[in-house]
């Protein structure tokens, strides 16, 4: 059962899903407090911010050495959130000029939009896997005849799938070692809500695929 109301505030949400991924208590200073009131007036969905907050996790548990693992403060995700958020504003500048046209004004398809580079970016991690790990091929080829998606939620999915199928397609041993590892890290973090915890699972177990594999984020 979820600890926050379904009610919560942006503040409260971003807070909850921040110390799902920092995996210890966690107390905001003067400086995070002020960040994230800036990520609320920028008044875009949670999910973009969560995504930055989510790619900064990444980032930090997989660069940083076995026994400083994790981000420090909110604060040092804002280069990360502040991509996404960049990301956003482009697509939904996109968006407005598709619904509203100008008599003048060029095409406005963008012949690589975001959701398709993650789509190569995805498919450019896969290749690479098949080569170094063969026992992978044959999960990569289904994954490689995947349809490009044809917006963000659907590039979301494909990445999580390839997770997932990977993850699978590892000798029982190898991945029974990445996800008891990945429940190690959920179960050091303090209470938080089963949303958290559900996306702070979901974040170790791909962040430790990835470095067990040697590819970059597919994100």
């Amino acid at each position: 059962m979820s600890l926050l109301p379904h009610d919560a505030s942006f503040h409260e949400r971003v807070q909850d899903l921040f110390t799902a991924f920092r995996g210890v208590g966690v107390s905001l200073s003067a400086l995070d407090v002020e960040l994230l009131d800036e990520w609320a007036r920028a008044d875009v969905p949670f999910e973009v911010v969560a995504r930055g907050i989510r790619r900064a996790a990444e980032s930090a548990l997989v660069d940083a050495p076995e026994d400083d693992r994790g981000l420090r403060s909110l604060y040092s995700c804002r280069r990360a959130v502040q991509a996404e958020l960049d990301k956003y504003a482009r697509a939904t500048a996109g968006l407005a000029k598709k619904v509203e046209p100008q008599a003048d004004a060029p095409p406005p398809d963008d012949p690589h939009p975001l959701h398709l580079q993650r789509h190569q970016k995805l498919g450019a991690a896969l290749r690479k896997s098949s080569r170094e790990h063969p026992g992978l091929s044959r999960t990569v080829e289904r994954l490689l005849a995947l349809p490009p998606p044809h917006d963000f939620e659907a590039a979301q999915w494909q990445q999580e799938l390839a997770h997932a199928a990977l993850l699978r397609a590892l000798p029982f041993t190898e991945r029974l070692a990445l996800l008891q590892q990945a429940v190690h890290f959920v179960q050091k973090a303090p209470p938080m809500s089963s949303a958290a915890r559900r996306e702070s699972l979901r974040l170790h177990r791909a962040a430790l695929l990835r470095r067990h594999l040697s590819l970059p984020a597919f994100w």
